[in-house]
This record gives C-alpha cells, sequence and structure tokens, in this order.
C-alpha cells in the first residue's frame, strides 16, 4: 500500500512539472533536456564543430540539446542499452558501451579524432535500497570517466550525473587528478529533493587520442 501511495505522489508530481509540461511543449524527449541546456549554457560546453559522445542517452534529451548546439556543424554519437527514436544529426549505437564490441562501434564513428566533450546522465536502476543504489551511482560514473580520459581530445570536457553519498569525495578527488578544472552543479531542472548532482570537469590534462 505505501509503495502504491509513493508511485501516485510521484505520478501526481511528475504530470504537474514544469519541466516535463515544458518538454512536451517543446517536443523534447525528456524533462532531462532542460538540465544539460542550463549546465552548458553556465559553463560554455557545447559549441559548433564539436564530437560529443552522449552515454546513457536514451530516451534522446541531451542528444536532442547537443544536436541543436552544433547546429549542423560537429557530431554526436549517443549510446544505451536501450533502444532510441533516430534524431537527426546523432549517431546512435544501443548497447553496454562497457562491453568492448560496443566501445569498438564507437570508436570506428569516432576515427582518429577524439571527442571533445564526453556526457553521460546515466543513472542505476533504483532498488530502494541506498547502499546499492549509491555504489551503482559511482560505478556508472567511474565508467563513464575512464572512457572520458581514454576518448577526450587533450583539453576535453567531460559532464557526469551521480548521486551524492559514499564514494562521492574520491570520485570528484580522482577526476580532479584528469582535468584542470572541476565544478560541482545542481541545475534548476533538478528536482530539489533528488540527491542527484552534476560534475563538469573541464580541460582533461592529457587526451587519450
Amino acid at each position: 500500500m505505501a509503495r502504491n501511495k509513493t508511485s501516485k505522489a510521484w505520478m501526481q508530481e511528475h504530470v504537474t512539472d514544469h519541466y516535463v509540461k515544458r518538454a512536451q511543449a517543446e517536443g523534447m524527449r525528456s524533462r532531462a533536456a532542460y538540465k544539460l541546456e542550463q549546465l552548458a549554457e553556465r559553463d560554455r560546453l557545447l559549441r559548433p564543430g564539436m564530437v560529443v559522445v552522449d552515454l546513457g542517452a536514451a530516451p534522446g534529451g541531451w542528444s536532442q540539446v547537443a544536436s541543436r548546439a552544433l547546429g549542423g556543424q560537429g557530431r554526436v554519437i549517443a549510446v544505451d542499452l536501450l533502444e532510441m527514436v533516430p534524431l537527426n544529426g546523432v549517431s546512435f549505437i544501443q548497447g553496454d558501451f562497457a562491453d568492448d564490441e560496443i566501445l569498438v562501434a564507437v570508436e570506428q564513428i569516432l576515427g582518429v579524432g577524439g571527442a571533445d566533450l564526453v556526457l553521460s546522465d546515466m543513472a542505476p536502476n533504483i532498488t530502494g535500497v541506498a547502499v546499492v543504489d549509491q555504489a551503482r551511482s559511482i560505478g556508472l560514473a567511474e565508467l563513464a570517466l575512464d572512457f572520458a580520459v581514454n576518448h577526450l581530445n587533450v583539453n576535453g570536457n567531460f559532464l557526469v550525473k551521480v548521486f551524492q553519498g559514499a564514494g562521492f569525495d574520491v570520485l570528484v578527488a580522482t577526476i580532479k587528478l584528469q582535468f584542470k578544472q572541476v565544478l560541482i552543479r545542481k541545475p534548476d531542472a533538478s528536482r530539489s529533493r533528488s540527491n542527484e548532482v552534476y560534475i563538469v570537469a573541464k580541460g582533461l590534462r592529457s587526451g587519450g587520442c
């Protein structure tokens, strides 16, 4: 019964949410699109001509924002386990980027040049067990970081979502070893009750490509 009440409360919040309504009105695939929009504007993450990799892309809100910002100049490569409806200007690969086969596919699209920006809005399937969910969140962020370090060009940037909690400070410290500037952001589009934050890491010290 408690779970049912929680689900109803979440649904009520969702359907009345300002960003959900805005996404529907503006044809965006998710309210999360506005998180990237706000982050990118504040920290100047997107510009025409970039090569962007969007990890955990489905349903495509972040790829939409990135593609529009590139204005037809540059490339967006999106990766997700789930299927994603095609987007103009976006190359989509379905699968787990941690798998060698998927990694090779991404590398083939990247070609000889690396990425200028790696995005990750990945989140674990929530179990309701805080310790488990937190560990999975950190694990996904670490996978994204490893990909970024190995596939970004020198001075490339990295944006990753993570839940605050156990392992967060260690992750931030690790990222600081690889990037010149590391910032913690919580965009207005993030729900206030959520413990998600975004780590903006700018200027990879030594490019993987």
